[in-house]
This record gives C-alpha cells, sequence and structure tokens, in this order.
C-alpha cells in the first residue's frame, strides 16, 4: 500500500494483530527484508513494515537533503498519525536501526519499546564524521557512473557481510536480487542525505531514551557488539544481546534466535502493561 506525507510516497505492508509493531529495513533492503520474521510475530502484533525512503517501491527524490535522518524521522511521526497509530514498538536493522534510535529521541511519546539489531548512535569525533562523509560520497557517486550491478558486487563483498557467505546459495541470491531492485539514485541520495557520517550524533542523548531497549548484535561483528556495549551502560532501561555465530544481520543470519530474542522482549512488556492496566482499573472502580 502506498501512503503521501510530506511530498514523497512510502511503500508500506500491514499484517497480523495485536499492539503495532514499526519494522525499518537496513540500506539497501527493503520491506521484504522482514517478510519471514513478520510471518512469525503475525499472531501477536500488527506488523507494518516500510520501505525507507529511496528504497524498494517508496520514492526516491533527486534531492538528497531530502533523505536527511529528522526529515525521515517527521516523516514516519506523519505515517503513524495518518495511520491512526498512537505508539509503536519499533525495530531497526542497521541504517534502520539509525534511524529508529533518532526517531525514538525526537518523538518518544510514539515509542513504547525499541529494538535495536547492529545500530549505532552515530560519530562523535568531528573527523570520523567527515571521513564517513567522504566514504558515503564516494559510494554514491559509484552507483551513479557504474549502476546497481557493479556497486552490488562491490557491496556484497565488504567485509561487514562476509558471514553472510555462510548462508545457502539460495539465500544468498535472494538478497542480491533485492539488491539490484533497489533504485540507484535513491541509493544515492540515503547515503548522501542520511549516511552515519550526516546523522546527529546522539551519544550525549542516549541516557533520554526511557522507554525498554533491546540491543541485539552478532558476535561476529565485533564492532557493533562493542557499539552496543558502550550504549547498553548509558541507555536507562536497556539490555543487551549478544548472538552466537553470526554477523551483522541477525534477522538474516539465525532468524530463530532473533525471533526468539525479539519475542520474548515484547512480550514480556505486553504482559507487564496489560498487568499495569489491569491494577489501574482495579484502583479506579
Amino acid at each position: 500500500m502506498m501512503i503521501h506525507v510530506n511530498g514523497v510516497d512510502y511503500f508500506y505492508t500491514m499484517q497480523g494483530s495485536g499492539p503495532p509493531l514499526l519494522l525499518l529495513h537496513g540500506f539497501t533492503g527493503d520491506h521484504a527484508t522482514w517478510t519471514e520474521f513478520a510471518d512469525r510475530m503475525q499472531d501477536r502484533f500488527t506488523i507494518i513494515s516500510l520501505d525507507l525512503l529511496g528504497h524498494g517501491k517508496t520514492s526516491a527524490p533527486a534531492d538528497s537533503s531530502r533523505y536527511e535522518t529528522k526529515q525521515a524521522a517527521n516523516d514516519l511521526a506523519t505515517i503513524l498519525e495518518t495511520l491512526k497509530i498512537e505508539k509503536v514498538h519499533l525495530l531497526g536493522y542497521s541504517m534502520g536501526g539509525r534511524l529508529a534510535l533518532s526517531f525514538a529521541l525526537l518523538f518518544p511519546e510514539k515509542v513504547k519499546s525499541l529494538v535495536l539489531e547492529s545500530a549505532s548512535p552515530g560519530l562523535s569525533i568531528p573527523e570520523e564524521r567527515e571521513a564517513r562523509i567522504h566514504q558515503d560520497e564516494q559510494l554514491a557517486q559509484m552507483l551513479e557512473a557504474k549502476g546497481i550491478e557493479e556497486f552490488v558486487d562491490y557491496w556484497q563483498e565488504i567485509p561487514l557481510f562476509s558471514t553472510q557467505k555462510n548462508l545457502p546459495k539460495a539465500n544468498q541470491e535472494k538478497i542480491r536480487r533485492q539488491r539490484l531492485r533497489q533504485n540507484p539514485v535513491g541509493l544515492a541520495g540515503s547515503l548522501r542525505g542520511m549516511g552515519t557520517g550526516q546523522q546527529p550524533s546522539w551519544w550525549s542523548h542516549l541516557n533520554d531514551l526511557l522507554m525498554p531497549v533491546q540491543l541485539i548484535c552478532g558476535d561476529k561483528d565485533p564492532k557493533f557488539c562493542r557499539i552496543a556495549r558502550d550504549m547498553v551502560k548509558v541507555i536507562p532501561n536497556a539490555k543487551m544481546t549478544e548472538v552466537p555465530n553470526v554477523g551483522h544481520a541477525i534477522h538474516v543470519e539465525d532468524l530463530k534466535s532473533f525471533d526468539t530474542i525479539v519475542r520474548e522482549f515484547l512480550i514480556n512488556l505486553e504482559r507487564s502493561s496489560e498487568y499495569v492496566d489491569s491494577m489501574d482499573k482495579q484502583k479506579r472502580v
């Protein structure tokens, strides 16, 4: 389904019943990233999966400033308001995790809980930010000059995804086909507008996250596990789970473990909130 917000069109799917759970995919992904996970979770939750700006069937503006993180967060807020959803459980992976974290800080009243898979609060050192902006600009220029196929050939070989070589060939081909469906204009805009160097650094704001937070990383992805360990120290109501024998994309490499972690986290929260609600009702009687 399509929804028009703030001058652009977003594609989304919605399935299941129960409390709403909003899923945000990573760079070069789309809503289909979550298909198997959504099928598993729809018995307990209403699953909303978006194609983020520049990805999948969502608009891919030529102006890279339109992809800026705070604008993307405003888009999410407008989408929820249009769908008449007051509050969501929010799950984001990698780039989608950075956006989910940004949204939770900018619109905390709309987030019931936050699950971050292999996500970062950004870069706090100016020199590191400048270096990352330059790196992302080079990738954007590769997309524009070489096209999507050559970019995907390069992207699937970066060390971050090395553990995906252990997946069955059919799974690897499925991931590749999904990446090849992307619009190079949208991916270039996403790199320039909401890359890690461009997004705000949220490190000094992490203690403002008062909702329950679940951090997930794969032990074969030491960089993002290190980031998660640093984050869990300062987020007031956070816990971290390190999944063995997987890398960056836990939901792809070990769906069963990922599903168990997220399901237990969210269902325990829902049960506790139901208990609090019932006690409040008893007090009012």
